[in-house]
């Protein structure tokens, strides 16, 4: 539990860097239903409510509910199309918009009463699976970040789209967020993506490029009831397309849980993704309630947690008050809807990288020199670009699978989990899994049970000279697809004179050198 002045910025980091991916969702669907602009608005406000609540029981859990991990709640995006056609085969508009709802409710309370079942599931999720998802999501969300960098997708087909201006607001954001990590002090490096949005917009307003009208327009005061376009309607083709997308999500959301862990150093377990994707269950029951969407753990924010190194999961729920403030005061969310694309799109690109960096660290572990594992990759990855790359492929779909597949991170998702059911579960061949002890174990300070002797690691005298037992193979193992590679001799020791000296070690503190260039 940090200070409140701290969990107060670095909360509110959190809802700038997740507040245009957050708002994109209602604003696409409303459009494509053709609501008014009272309507949309109000969309917005009741979905910015509903992240807020299902931020914090994700954050601080109740009961089993929630992972008690940093993990931000957000509207999905693989929902965004079948909630589309759901609505137009409704017939658009508020009409539509209860159809949806209903499904959203149906599927919410499915994902609650599945989680337990799904996350039994998770031995079939090694980390050439997660890895992948995690790698496609960020170099899928990366596009829409250099979308923004060139000034929004309203603006595409018109003149200012990609102008040097735009373009120079992006790399201007990007720069100083660097700039900040590389010079400035630990806690200013925590807040870089904050005050590089806050510097980009002060600088976009001194060229006028913000525009404020609508924060002057806009309510003080508005809250969002349940069930305000009246009661939903339940009918089955609609509940069975979202109940698959929240299958797809419940995915997803696995592979955030680990990423997270990954970066947190924190054990996950089939009772940790078991509780998220409660959480994400009541997240999207809350949001059908409430008229809004579909939730899933944001991948987004935790490409914000890894560059801030702000670990503390009550900086989620500070983040969620905000987001539940932010929801009942539209006025203020104007304000941060004012931040112009361009400033969030330079800000994004480092997140989102870092999503697939998070993916790329997870692929570490895995021998990709084993043939099979380098094929889920790498058709995984090329299954995830096809939807951008060939978009009138998918356009002679039927409606319902065109729905479902035409999505980058769903056909490549479902493409790594198909591939290693075919590859490695079909054929009993054996996985390694994440070594969550080793992780909560790394940078922890070193004591003497940290050094076993030779003797007691290996009475034979097979152990290397720092006591640490010789693998029982090769790095390369032909009998499974994830090598067993010895521990790093280093991982234990701190840094200078304080290495350990000893008969633990015979060579004694000047010897081998594991950290220097030439090893």
């Amino acid at each position: 539990m940090l200070p409140v002045g701290k969990l107060a910025l670095y909360g509110f980091q959190h809802v700038l860097a997740f507040y245009a991916a957050a708002v994109i969702v209602p604003i696409l669907l409303g459009n494509a239903l053709e609501l008014s602009h009272e309507q949309l608005v109000y969309l917005i406000n009741a979905d910015l409510f509903t992240c807020g609540i299902a931020s914090i029981i994700q954050a601080l859990g109740v009961w089993k509910i929630g992972a008690k991990m940093p993990l931000v709640q957000g509207v999905t995006f693989t929902a965004v199309s079948p909630m589309i056609a759901i609505g137009q085969g409704a017939g658009g508009g508020t009409a539509g918009l209860l159809v949806v709802y209903g499904a959203v409710i149906t599927a919410g309370i499915a994902t609650f009463l599945f989680a337990p079942f799904f996350s039994k599931l998770v031995k079939y999720f090694p980390p050439v699976v997660i890895g992948t998802i995690l790698t496609i999501i960020g170099m899928t969300l990366i596009p829409q970040a250099l979308q923004d960098a060139a000034g929004g997708a309203q603006l595409i087909g018109k003149p200012e789209y990609g102008d040097l201006k735009n373009l120079g607001y992006a790399l201007g954001t990007l720069l100083f967020i660097l700039a900040v990590v590389r010079i400035g002090k630990p806690y200013l490096s925590s807040l870089a993506v904050l005050l590089g949005l806050v510097g980009g917009t002060a600088v976009a307003w001194a060229f006028g490029d913000v525009d404020f009208s609508a924060v002057q327009n806009a309510d003080w005061f508005g809250v969002s009831t349940p069930f305000h376009y009246g009661m939903p309607k339940f009918e089955p083709f609609p509940i069975i397309a979202m109940v698959v997308v929240m299958l797809i999500t419940m995915v997803e959301t696995t592979g955030d849980v680990y990423a997270i862990g990954e970066i947190t150093r924190k054990r996950v377990d089939n009772d940790t993704v078991a509780r998220a994707l409660r959480a994400d269950g009541v997240a999207t029951l809350l949001g059908g309630l409430f008229n809004s969407f579909p939730y899933v753990a944001f991948a987004e924010n935790i490409g914000l947690v890894r560059m801030s190194k702000v670990m503390s999961r009550f900086v989620v729920v500070a983040a969620g008050v905000f987001m539940i403030a932010l929801g009942l005061l539209p006025k203020v969310g104007s304000l941060v809807a004012a931040i112009p694309h361009a400033v969030l799109g330079g800000a994004a690109i480092s997140m989102f990288g870092m999503v697939a960096t998070v993916g790329i660290q997870i692929l570490g572990k895995v021998d990709l020199r084993e043939e099979r594992n380098a094929l889920i990759l790498a058709v995984s990855l090329g299954a995830a670009m096809l939807p951008t790359a060939v978009a009138p492929f998918f356009e002679r779909m039927p409606e319902g699978v065109r729905a479902v597949l035409n999505s980058g991170i769903t056909l490549g998702g479902l493409t790594a989990i198909l591939l290693n059911l075919l590859f490695n579960v079909f054929t009993r061949r054996n996985s390694v899994e994440i070594d969550w002890d080793e992780m909560e174990d790394d940078g922890e300070p070193a004591d003497d049970a940290a050094y076993p002797s030779p003797a007691d690691q290996d009475p034979a005298g097979a152990a290397d000279p720092l006591g640490f037992p010789a693998p029982a193979a090769a790095p390369y193992d032909p009998q499974g697809p994830v090598a067993h590679f010895p521990p790093d001799p280093d991982r234990h020791f701190p840094p200078g004179p304080q290495r350990p000296q000893g008969p633990q070690h015979p060579q004694g503190p000047q010897g081998p050198h594991w950290g220097t260039p030439t090893h």
